[in-house]
């Protein structure tokens, strides 16, 4: 007797999911990123409209590799041999064939002990200028190595961004170096930093096992897709605005 075809398991979870379609889709997005422009001063940087993304973070924290591993190529942004003396502000630019729909903006590491004191406090000011002001800037990435947490300086730019947070921009802490942690530690970490993100998103990365690649990728897409950019000022409008 003729057995009736079987029916699939509807209980089955899908092989291919939306999700995975859609962090396919992200990281071969983020691929596309290539070399902008760099710049020493605020003055220096393009005027232009589409949504940039901060990345910032402690000179020992892992932001290069992240951003290196996010981009899927190794050489994308700098890490100096020496930590903390990359003083530019470098910007790479995302969307397929040619054009330009986001920017990656890496910003200076901070904090590393060698640097002199009058370079630290005229960086922190460039990017306390750049995180307050610049007005395309859509989100911030803060790269932080969960063995150490939160430093001094990192909830100092914490405090910076605060205004902007509420105000709806998209914050993520990536805890990098997360392979050397183990699963509890990592739970751990986790739980501490989302009590101090003040309103942002945590997730774990590994630059090395790929963990939480998919998930940053999927942030990173998903905000410039539902970044609406500021409004021009009205033409109409003669009223000069309050100081």
């Amino acid at each position: 007797m003729t057995q009736p075809p079987q029916q699939p398991d509807s209980a089955s979870p899908p092989t291919d999911t939306a999700k995975d379609a859609r962090a396919r889709e992200a990281l071969g997005w983020l691929h596309t990123a290539r070399f902008l422009t760099t710049a020493a001063q605020l003055n220096q940087l393009p005027d232009h409209t589409v949504p940039e993304i901060a990345f910032v973070g402690r000179s020992n924290a892992g932001k290069s590799t992240a951003i290196n591993t996010l981009t899927q190529k190794n050489q994308l942004a700098y890490a100096s041999k020496r930590p903390g003396r990359t003083q530019h502000i470098n910007l790479f630019a995302l969307g397929r064939q040619g054009q330009t729909d986001a920017v990656l903006t890496d910003l200076p590491g901070y904090g590393y002990a060698a640097v002199p004191q009058d370079d630290k406090r005229r960086w922190q000011q460039v990017m306390a200028n750049y995180l307050v002001h610049r007005e395309n800037l859509a989100g911030i990435v803060m790269m932080c190595d969960p063995r150490h947490g939160l430093k001094e300086l990192d909830e100092i730019l914490l405090e910076v961004i605060r205004p902007r947070v509420e105000e709806g921009m998209k914050f993520l802490i990536l805890l990098t170096k997360a392979d050397k942690l183990t699963r509890s530690d990592q739970a751990k970490a986790l739980s501490i930093a989302k009590l101090q993100a003040g309103g942002g998103d945590v997730k774990l990365f590994s630059a090395l096992k790929r963990q939480g690649l998919e998930d940053a990728a999927l942030w990173l897409r998903e905000l410039v897709e539902s970044h609406v950019p500021p409004e021009a000022p009205s033409e109409e409008s003669s009223e000069t605005p309050p100081e």
